[in-house]
């Protein structure tokens, strides 16, 4: 975005790592600028850290830009143009009131979980995440807090009032965060560990992931090796009467390697123009285009998958020619999946799944009830060695070949794991509203 020095308005609020203004004529919109400073223990401990600040910057634009991408609802704008002033140390964001509470998701037991629960050994897993609340508040060391407690609290932040349901939707989203991100890091064989959050609320009734999240706010271990810690843990490890320039130089070395392997590593799973396809839709007639572009519509919309190639090929009356068509998209590692649609006899499912390697899904476009009874048989009665699933409704076919696709891709996985989280999310309001009326 591009942003003018004489736009930088007056200063919100200065905390210990950053700076938050007001932004000329961009209403609803502030300007976070960060600094190279280091701090730990509630800033009991703090140092200059130079390039920090960029180091910060960009590991957090590309980790809300992935966020953003796959629909988890964020008070990330944008990057500043690279040739405005600052550009390397700030971003554009929503305003927001910030909810002062720190929304932890712990994957392995280490750090103040074992202080406080001294029982449980390190490394214990935690399957689902743990999850748990910290009020914000640096003379009293950011103290834990119980759901309860929070719920109790009723806090008021920007005119909205903190319920149970918006408890658990933040609850949820936080878990959300975690995994995602959690998946991505996975790929490059590095452990979160844990890590923390902040929410803000937008115009006064949308929660949205808020502050930043850099190489302060989680635990990163590649290999699942403690000793391999990149993150700021440790520069909170060292005895702070020794830490000196070679120390910092240390800490600053970890701080760059995430930044750019958060930068690569991110921006890559972000899908790009390809020209072989992911998956393969073919036809029994050119009929059935209608429910196969509804198939590819939903595809894109939903899952961002856009290398997708509908075919017309009949199993019975052009079979040798059917098998070239399925041959031709096999050509590609990229296909992953091929989804059969064809009515009536259904030849076309069974003959691509006995002569590929990947998952064929039948999809049979079903004009009627009474069709239905006696078509599907076709797709469902089949010869062994045939591993061949029918899903009824182009929208359910979409979401089982995205599932498909999921598998080696964090970004789809992504995709399809927002919008379980926010669809309960959406239940659970619903159920608040329905309740209170």
């Amino acid at each position: 975005m591009e942003i003018d020095e004489k736009q930088i308005g007056e200063k919100i609020i200065e905390g210990k790592t950053k700076r938050v203004f007001h932004l000329k004529n961009e209403s609803g919109l502030v300007y976070v600028l960060s600094k190279d400073r280091i701090t730990a223990g509630d800033g009991a401990k703090a140092h200059e850290m130079k390039g920090k600040a960029k180091l910060s910057t960009q590991t957090n634009c590309a980790v809300f830009e992935f966020l953003n991408a796959v629909g988890i609802k964020t008070h990330f704008v944008s990057r500043v143009a690279k040739h405005c002033k600052d550009s390397e140390q700030a971003f554009v964001a929503k305003e927001c009131a910030m909810i002062p509470i720190e929304w932890v998701t712990r994957r392995v037991a280490t750090g103040s979980y074992l202080r406080r629960n001294p029982h449980v050994k390190e490394g214990y897993r935690f399957a689902p995440p743990k999850l748990e609340t910290f009020f914000k508040d640096d003379e009293n060391h950011d103290p834990f807090w119980s759901l309860e407690t929070l719920i109790e609290a009723k806090l008021n932040c920007g005119g909205l009032v903190i319920t149970e349901t918006h408890v658990q939707e933040m609850l949820k989203i936080t878990q959300l965060v975690f995994e995602v991100l959690e998946r991505v890091w996975q790929t490059l064989n590095h452990a979160l560990i844990d890590m923390k959050i902040e929410f803000g609320v937008v115009n006064g009734n949308e929660i949205v992931v808020a502050d930043v999240i850099d190489n302060d706010s989680w635990r990163l271990w590649p290999g699942g090796d403690k000793r391999l810690m990149l993150d700021k843990q440790v520069y909170r490890n060292m005895d702070a009467s020794k830490i000196d320039e070679n120390a910092i130089a240390e800490v600053r070395s970890k701080f760059e390697i995430v930044a750019e392997r958060t930068q690569k590593l991110f921006g890559s799973m972000i899908p790009q123009v390809s020209t072989s396809p992911q998956i393969g839709i073919i036809l029994g007639s050119k009929t059935d285009l209608p429910h196969a572009e509804k198939i590819k519509s939903t595809l894109t919309s939903k899952y961002g998958i856009n290398d997708v190639e509908i075919h017309v090929c009949s199993a019975h009356k052009s079979t040798e020619y059917a098998l070239n068509v399925i041959s031709r998209l096999m050509q590609w590692p990229t296909c992953q999946v091929i989804i059969a649609c064809a009515g009536r006899s259904n030849g076309l499912g069974p003959v691509a799944a006995a002569n590929t390697t990947v998952p064929v899904l039948n999809c049979p476009p079903m004009s009627d009830t009474a069709a239905l009874q006696v078509d599907v048989w076709s797709s469902l009665r089949l010869p062994s060695g045939m591993g061949s699933p029918t899903i009824i409704g182009p929208e359910n076919a979409a979401l089982a070949a995205a599932q498909i696709i999921g598998n080696n891709s964090p970004f789809v996985w992504s995709k399809i794991r927002s919008q379980q989280a926010y669809t309960i999310v959406q239940m659970m309001h619903d159920d608040s509203r329905l309740n209170k009326a």
